[in-house]
């Protein structure tokens, strides 16, 4: 796999296990999140393993970030031929709650973080005349509960905003796949301040949720496909889940 893939959120979970895979298949990785040091430990493990991988210091809430991010895979490996947006968080609460902090969050790292990558790397997918762009959804925009209607909604916007793009880009030049996964052994529950609710997802969690690896199989599937096929929707759930 001769490609270069920046990925957002590639400290942990599904970011990591992504940027391992697809070094493993020869791929090129820059890597971007707040947390420097996993970065760090993640491309020299990378590098160790004979791969290739940059580690890019990126908050998807900061445009500059994103920009950043896809100019150093040009400069470093003269393109960039896939972005994955990995980065999210889900503090996950009742509307009757009324935690407006924690919705204006997520509005800011997932939804406006996926917008700041698709205005920085189009620029470099004109130029180079086609690029791909991956995102991280979630099956909580196909199946709406409780307590995830901000959440839902939200990933549910970034899903529009894919399909427009796709629709805009007919002409050969960008795919767009929107990954929606299900419980996945992650740190989402990390974000969590309702106790409640933590309960709730952390017996899932503990019950039946896939190794985020599941994931990064099928984003290397989305983009190791020919240029004229476009795998436009995936979702990867546990067998178990409901």
């Amino acid at each position: 796999m001769d490609q270069v893939v920046a990925i957002t959120g590639a400290s942990s979970g599904i970011g990591a296990a992504t940027a391992r895979r697809l070094a493993r298949a020869g791929a090129a990785v820059v890597l971007g999140a707040r947390r420097t040091d996993r970065l760090g430990v993640l491309v020299d493990d990378i590098r160790a393993a004979g791969g290739r991988a940059e580690a890019v210091p990126t908050d998807v809430t900061n445009a500059a970030d994103l920009q950043r991010l896809v100019q150093r895979a040009v400069t470093e490996y003269g393109k960039l031929d896939v972005l994955v947006s990995s980065a999210g968080i889900g503090p996950i609460s009742r509307l009757s709650a009324r935690r407006t902090d924690e919705w204006e969050a997520m509005i800011d790292v997932n939804l406006r973080g996926v917008l700041h990558g698709i205005d920085a790397a189009l620029p470099v997918f004109g130029r180079q005349g086609r690029g791909h762009f991956v995102t991280i959804v979630s099956t909580a925009g196909l199946k709406i509960l409780p307590t995830m209607a901000v959440y839902g909604g939200i990933k549910n916007a970034v899903r529009t905003i894919l399909e427009g793009l796709r629709q805009e880009s007919t002409d050969g030049t960008i795919k767009t796949t929107a990954i929606s996964p299900g419980y996945v052994r992650t740190e989402f529950a990390s974000t969590i301040t309702d106790e409640e609710v933590l309960a709730g997802i952390q017996q899932g969690m503990d019950d039946f949720a896939i190794d985020p690896d599941a994931v990064a199989r099928a984003i290397e599937f989305s983009i190791d496909q020919p240029w004229d096929v476009e795998i436009g929707e995936l979702v990867i759930r546990p067998t178990r889940q409901g």
